[in-house]
Protein backbone atom coordinates (compact mmCIF):
# COMPACT_ATOMS: atom_id res chain seq x y z
CA UNK A 1 0.00 0.00 0.00
CA UNK A 2 2.75 2.60 0.74
CA UNK A 3 4.17 2.02 -2.77
CA UNK A 4 1.10 3.46 -4.52
CA UNK A 5 1.39 6.98 -3.06
CA UNK A 6 5.09 7.15 -4.00
CA UNK A 7 4.36 6.03 -7.55
CA UNK A 8 1.54 8.56 -7.97
CA UNK A 9 2.98 11.49 -6.00
CA UNK A 10 6.27 11.63 -7.93
CA UNK A 11 4.78 12.11 -11.43
CA UNK A 12 2.04 14.40 -10.08
CA UNK A 13 4.64 16.62 -8.41
CA UNK A 14 6.70 16.76 -11.61
CA UNK A 15 3.60 17.61 -13.66
CA UNK A 16 2.58 20.35 -11.22
CA UNK A 17 6.08 21.84 -11.32
CA UNK A 18 6.01 21.83 -15.13
CA UNK A 19 2.63 23.56 -15.19
CA UNK A 20 3.82 26.18 -12.69
CA UNK A 21 6.94 26.77 -14.78
CA UNK A 22 4.89 27.26 -17.96
CA UNK A 23 2.53 29.67 -16.22
CA UNK A 24 5.50 31.60 -14.84
CA UNK A 25 7.22 31.86 -18.22
CA UNK A 26 4.00 32.87 -19.99
CA UNK A 27 3.18 35.41 -17.30
CA UNK A 28 6.66 36.93 -17.50
CA UNK A 29 6.51 37.13 -21.28
CA UNK A 30 3.17 38.93 -21.14
CA UNK A 31 4.47 41.25 -18.42
CA UNK A 32 7.60 42.07 -20.45
CA UNK A 33 5.47 42.66 -23.55
CA UNK A 34 3.26 45.09 -21.63
CA UNK A 35 6.29 46.89 -20.22
CA UNK A 36 7.76 47.59 -23.63
CA UNK A 37 4.69 49.23 -25.18
CA UNK A 38 4.94 52.80 -26.48
CA UNK A 39 2.15 55.03 -27.71
CA UNK A 40 1.74 58.38 -29.43
CA UNK A 41 -1.48 60.32 -28.84
CA UNK A 42 -2.68 63.02 -31.23
CA UNK A 43 -4.85 65.77 -29.73
CA UNK A 44 -7.23 67.90 -31.77
CA UNK A 45 -9.05 71.20 -31.35
CA UNK A 46 -12.48 70.77 -29.79
CA UNK A 47 -14.37 71.64 -32.96
CA UNK A 48 -12.52 69.13 -35.18
CA UNK A 49 -15.00 66.81 -36.95
CA UNK A 50 -14.77 63.03 -36.50
CA UNK A 51 -14.25 62.57 -40.26
CA UNK A 52 -11.13 64.77 -40.12
CA UNK A 53 -9.73 62.80 -37.17
CA UNK A 54 -10.30 59.56 -39.06
CA UNK A 55 -8.49 61.02 -42.08
CA UNK A 56 -5.46 61.90 -39.93
CA UNK A 57 -5.58 58.43 -38.36
CA UNK A 58 -5.59 56.72 -41.78
CA UNK A 59 -2.98 59.00 -43.34
CA UNK A 60 -0.35 58.31 -40.68
CA UNK A 61 -1.18 54.63 -40.12
CA UNK A 62 1.11 53.19 -42.81
CA UNK A 63 4.42 54.44 -41.44
CA UNK A 64 7.13 51.97 -40.35
CA UNK A 65 6.66 50.81 -36.72
CA UNK A 66 3.56 53.03 -36.36
CA UNK A 67 0.09 51.45 -36.26
CA UNK A 68 -3.17 53.10 -35.27
CA UNK A 69 -4.68 51.49 -32.20
CA UNK A 70 -7.99 49.80 -33.07
CA UNK A 71 -11.05 51.98 -32.48
CA UNK A 72 -13.12 50.92 -29.46
CA UNK A 73 -16.43 49.42 -30.48
CA UNK A 74 -18.29 49.82 -27.19
CA UNK A 75 -18.37 53.63 -27.24
CA UNK A 76 -19.69 56.26 -29.67
CA UNK A 77 -17.28 56.94 -32.55
CA UNK A 78 -16.91 60.60 -31.55
CA UNK A 79 -15.62 59.52 -28.13
CA UNK A 80 -13.50 56.69 -29.52
CA UNK A 81 -11.50 59.02 -31.78
CA UNK A 82 -11.43 62.03 -29.46
CA UNK A 83 -7.70 61.32 -29.23
CA UNK A 84 -6.09 59.32 -32.04
CA UNK A 85 -3.63 56.83 -30.60
CA UNK A 86 -0.81 55.08 -32.45
CA UNK A 87 1.15 52.09 -31.19
CA UNK A 88 4.79 53.06 -31.64
CA UNK A 89 6.34 50.05 -29.91
CA UNK A 90 9.66 49.35 -31.61
CA UNK A 91 9.72 52.73 -33.36
CA UNK A 92 13.01 54.59 -33.48
CA UNK A 93 13.58 58.32 -33.48
CA UNK A 94 13.31 58.46 -37.28
CA UNK A 95 9.93 56.67 -37.16
CA UNK A 96 8.63 59.09 -34.53
CA UNK A 97 9.90 62.03 -36.60
CA UNK A 98 8.02 60.70 -39.65
CA UNK A 99 4.85 60.40 -37.56
CA UNK A 100 5.27 63.97 -36.30
CA UNK A 101 5.83 65.15 -39.89
CA UNK A 102 2.70 63.35 -41.06
CA UNK A 103 0.54 64.75 -38.25
CA UNK A 104 1.92 68.27 -38.78
CA UNK A 105 0.42 68.29 -42.28
CA UNK A 106 -2.98 68.53 -40.61
CA UNK A 107 -2.36 71.76 -38.70
CA UNK A 108 -4.09 73.82 -37.29
CA UNK A 109 -6.73 71.25 -36.26
CA UNK A 110 -4.06 69.14 -34.53
CA UNK A 111 -3.25 70.69 -31.16
CA UNK A 112 -0.30 68.48 -30.34
CA UNK A 113 1.10 65.05 -29.63
CA UNK A 114 2.13 63.21 -26.51
CA UNK A 115 4.42 60.17 -26.35
CA UNK A 116 4.24 57.65 -23.53
CA UNK A 117 5.55 54.22 -22.73
CA UNK A 118 4.30 51.67 -20.25
CA UNK A 119 6.99 52.63 -17.74
CA UNK A 120 5.53 56.15 -17.36
CA UNK A 121 3.88 56.81 -14.01
CA UNK A 122 0.98 58.67 -15.61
Amino acid sequence: MPLLPRVVIGPVAVAMAAVACCIGVTGCAQFNKALGQQKAMVYFQTSTPVAFKLRVRAACDNLPHVKAVPISKGVPLASAVDVVTYDTTGAGLADIARLQECVDKFQPQVQGMNYTDSSDDS
